[in-house]
């Protein structure tokens, strides 16, 4: 989601929400399939599962569908399935959806003198 305006988490519960200014689509090109997140994300997170998810559907053939489910198995199979509240269902690597981050350049650095600092709050 872009143009975040809030989000929050209650450990508790699980509940999740993300609130944004605009509504936004996203394509997931792995796998060609486009998304929809409305201004408002709510769900109930655990671990290896979204339930009670509302506001993000998913573009099949020519529809918008709502998603209510997301889980990926345990023990992982390198699968991800997602479900509609009328029970329909499709499954994905979950490679498709991992981030492509740059890997960072490190370098070496010889000859440095390790120094202790103290640091005082004024």
């Amino acid at each position: 989601m872009q143009d975040m305006l809030e989000c929050g988490y209650v450990k508790d519960t699980g509940f999740v929400w993300l609130k944004s200014k605009k509504k936004t689509e996203h394509k997931f090109e792995k796998i060609g399939k486009s998304v929809q997140y409305a201004t408002e994300v709510t769900a109930y997170v655990e671990p290896n599962k979204i339930k009670k998810l509302t506001g993000v559907k998913a573009k099949e053939l020519l529809m918008w569908l709502a998603l209510n489910e997301i889980c990926v198995d345990e023990p992982s199979t390198g699968k991800i399935h997602f479900k509609t509240p009328t029970g329909l269902s499709r499954t994905f690597p979950v490679a498709a959806f991992e981030l492509n981050e740059p890997k960072k350049e490190v370098k070496e650095v010889s000859n440095v003198v390790a120094a202790a600092v103290e640091v005082k709050e004024v």
